[in-house]
């Protein structure tokens, strides 16, 4: 039985300032209406005899998932937390450790790709089965349209006997342009791709005669995991000690059972701005505009706005995103060194790097609408039956104003309902609950003032979400 495996524990740094680490790019709606998460998921349908998906994601954005899964009413046979991220090798081997049957063919898929043809993918991986079942580990490489220097390559020639497979000579890395050209005329390279088709148990047989330590921590790791409503817990402490690598280092490149199957499908990682807007609809001058713009003599742009009319004067070819905290200006040939803003964000622990204005949480979402040195004001909107945790805080007070639906409130000994137009007073260092025990969605605006108003300022007593 095939079981697709989903790898959802990416940044996707480069798409910054709409991908941050806390709601990466698989969890955007970047083409069309599902996220692409979402539609890693459903062009799963029509595939042969399969299982639930299985998923392996960063322990910071569970509910996401989660929720993302639901609002497409797939159930996952399980949801796999790392603690941390150490990279495709690692992840897989988890999934591998999980499968119920330990000959369950893994189809590992990354949650932030693009496949316009689903057909074709479809086709190619049904071509990979009776190889997986035959111990050979199967990847697909994407038939190459242009000298990509983005991408790693995979060089294939000899064909495997009957199928539509070719052998693997070898990987190679992200090339020059002169030397991208030469894969291109040559006919026998591949973009990596990096999904793969193999056998749970070959996977690990392979992984173990040629990185040990990353079969033997995420064993350990497996052994000790937790499991925590709908989903498991890696052991942190073991998994951390797990080598980083993917599963291209890892295995493909020194096992000899390597095979690659050729998918013309349409296929993109959208790995910045300028492939984004070359997958996107766009208009006679070349834009891809989304939101609010309104341009003059602009050619061959990206150009969206979140939450403010954008406009754009006599530019070309420039990727123009805004955002609620942050507006990105970028030439689509320089897009790639998005990430080195990223890291200088992180280097001066500015959170643009990190999270949104709206940070969602969950039990619902809250947005901060101010914030100065010993102020700040929140608009905090809680789900139907939703309830936050049990907690005080040692270095803010909070004032709390209901401005839609109805709030239970507990603050010490006491609990208490309150509706619109009411408000409540959280003094420093008292416990302190707020919940939704109504059929529609809670808003509040909440006044913090105190000394320190991080979010690390919490502390937990209870919790219906499993946090610390």
């Amino acid at each position: 039985m095939l079981t697709p495996v989903i790898l959802s524990g990416g940044v996707g740094s480069r798409l910054w300032p709409l991908s941050r680490e806390y709601y990466p790019k698989q969890l955007l709606a970047l083409v069309g209406n599902n996220t692409l998460l979402q539609d890693t998921v459903l062009r799963l349908s029509g595939l042969p005899e399969q299982s639930a998906p299985l998923m392996v994601c960063n322990e910071a954005h569970r509910f996401l998932v989660a929720e993302q899964l639901r609002r497409i009413e797939v159930s996952p046979a399980n949801i796999i937390l790392e603690p941390v991220g150490r990279n495709t090798a690692p992840a897989a081997a988890v999934a591998a450790l999980a499968a119920v049957n330990p000959d369950a063919l893994l189809l590992v898929l990354p949650a932030d790709h693009m496949i316009a043809d689903t057909a074709a993918f479809r086709e190619a991986v049904t071509a990979g089965i009776p190889l997986a079942q035959a111990n050979y580990l199967v990847t697909f490489g994407i038939v190459p349209n242009r000298p990509e220097t983005g991408y790693g390559y995979i060089n294939a020639t000899d064909a495997i006997e009957d199928t539509v497979a070719l052998s693997v000579e070898r990987f190679v890395e992200k090339p020059d342009l002169e030397t991208a050209q030469q894969y291109i005329d040559s006919g026998n390279y591949y973009w990596n791709s990096g999904m793969f088709l193999f056998k749970a148990s070959q996977y690990l047989k392979e992984l173990e005669t040629f990185n040990p330590d990353i079969v033997g921590t995420c064993r350990i790791a497996m052994e000790n995991a937790l499991e925590d409503k709908d989903f498991l817990r890696l052991d942190p402490a073991s998994f951390k000690a797990c080598p980083s690598d993917s599963i291209d280092y890892a295995v493909m490149e020194k096992t000899n059972a390597a095979v690659v199957i050729p998918l013309d499908a349409g296929w993109n990682d959208i790995g910045s701005w300028s492939s984004l807007w070359a997958v996107s609809d766009q208009d006679d001058e070349g834009n891809v505009v989304i939101g609010d713009v309104l341009t003059h003599n602009v050619h061959k742009s990206y150009l969206r706005a979140e939450h403010r009319l954008l406009t754009a004067i006599g530019v070309e070819e420039l990727a123009i995103v805004e955002t609620a905290d942050a507006v990105l200006v970028a030439h689509k040939d320089q897009v790639q060194d998005v990430k080195e803003i990223v890291s200088r964000l992180k280097a001066m622990k500015r959170n643009e790097a990190d999270l949104h204005r709206k940070v969602y949480r969950p039990w619902g979402y809250y947005e901060s609408l101010d914030i100065e040195t010993r102020y700040q004001v929140k608009h905090i909107t809680v789900n139907p039956g939703a309830s936050l945790s049990l907690q005080l805080h040692y270095h803010r007070s909070e004032h709390w104003v209901i401005v839609k639906g109805t709030a239970r409130i507990t603050r010490d000994d006491e609990t208490f309902v309150l509706t619109e137009n009411q408000s409540t007073y959280i003094s420093i260092g008292v416990k302190h609950r707020l919940e939704n025990p109504g059929r529609l969605p809670l808003e509040i605006i909440e006044v913090q003032s105190g000394s320190y108003l991080g979010e690390d300022d919490i502390v937990r007593y209870e919790d219906v979400y499993g946090r610390e």
